[in-house]
């Protein structure tokens, strides 16, 4: 995977939606993210068949269960080769162990273990929500530095945060590898998302890979869009 990626949610219905996109960023690598709509729909096929075409691929299925069945899930999901995976960091430290377990007894021999990344926070979720409705006492920002740390215990690669944490977390945890996702343009409608920035604010908070979905996928000209969000990003066209 190339340093400072750009991941496409690609929150599409179908397979054929997906392609329909694809055909319109033809010729070039992407970074693609597919989650639990595309995946539940169209099953691990879905991956196999973006890796043939060439492109990096972060499933996005946020495990969070007992130790032992995160483990053989993710021994299964080992196999599909997928670049990128994840679990809710909450699930505890004897989760993500042994969702690590399974990556590493999962994948095939002379294949890339893939990585792994822990949700700290959604970027849906405001302090007042985690406060009020989850009862989970304090800072937010606390909340998020605490379960990042329980990650990198875990002999993860990082976690997925908002851009107002990036700093905070690669002060406490230097090696710490971060993805953001809610990421807008200026001006452009936050959506559900609640801890949002902009993809030169997240360049400049030093994060190392972004998300950008509906910004792209619901644009008129989506091909236009994506070079937009490039550009901003990583300040060239990344064909």
């Amino acid at each position: 995977m190339q340093p400072n990626p750009l991941f496409i949610a690609c929150d599409f219905s179908s397979r054929a939606e997906l392609d329909q996109f694809l055909k319109e960023m033809e010729g070039r690598h992407l970074h693609l993210k597919v989650g639990m709509e595309l995946f539940y729909k169209e099953g691990p096929e879905i991956v196999h068949a973006l890796k043939e075409k060439g492109h990096s691929v972060f499933l996005d299925l946020k495990l969070h269960d007992i130790p032992e069945t995160v483990k053989r899930s993710m021994i299964q999901l080992a196999a599909l080769g997928a670049d990128l995976v994840n679990v809710h960091a909450s699930g505890g430290i004897r989760m993500m162990e042994a969702a690590m377990e399974g990556l590493h007894q999962g994948t095939p021999k002379g294949q890339a273990i893939p990585s792994c990344i822990a949700v700290t926070q959604l970027t849906s979720t405001s302090a007042l929500m985690m406060n009020e409705e989850l009862k989970i006492a304090g800072f937010l920002e606390d909340q998020v530095r605490h379960l990042a740390g329980l990650a990198m215990q875990a002999g993860l690669k990082g976690v997925v945060c908002s851009s107002m944490e990036t700093e905070m977390l690669k002060a406490a945890y230097p090696s710490i590898w971060t993805l953001t996702p809610g990421i807008r343009l200026k001006g452009s409608d936050a959506g559900d998302q609640v801890r949002v920035c902009t993809p030169g604010e997240a360049r400049q908070a030093k994060t190392d890979a972004i998300v950008v979905g509906r910004g792209i996928t619901r644009a008129e000209d989506r091909l236009q869009a994506y070079e937009h969000y490039i550009k901003e990003w990583v300040g060239y066209d990344n064909q």
